[in-house]
């Protein structure tokens, strides 16, 4: 190989990498913008105002669905179904630490058993 074809080589081999990077850069720009819209179209957020099944439920939906009730509470709400068997009446929610009975009025008309 002679020193021209080494230095065409080597062009040829920034060229690459040069449009590659822009590639890599207008597909992240492309990504970010699906990411947003898929973060205002959440069906999770439309969710607010549905009935959730306190025994079906996973912890991200009942966090996302019941008022004042975060993550945290979400999963002691499933510990508690697990231990004790699914809930029969919604006032037995009032059993779950950090779920009182005010939290339990709150979101009574969004809570389901079935």
């Amino acid at each position: 190989m002679n020193t021209r074809q080494a230095t065409r080589g080597a062009e040829q081999a920034n060229a690459t990498k040069s449009i590659m990077a822009l590639i890599r850069r207008a597909l992240a720009s492309q990504v970010a913008a699906i990411c947003a819209a898929l973060v205002v179209l959440n069906p999770l957020s439309a969710w607010a105002d549905e009935p959730v099944n306190v025994n079906l439920a996973s912890a991200e939906v009942l966090a996302d669905t019941l008022e004042g009730v975060g993550l945290a509470k979400a999963y002691r709400i499933i510990e508690y179904r697990e231990a004790h068997g699914p809930f029969e009446h919604i006032d037995e929610l009032a059993a779950v630490r950090g779920i009182g009975q005010a939290t339990v009025e709150k979101n009574r008309d969004v809570i389901r058993l079935q």
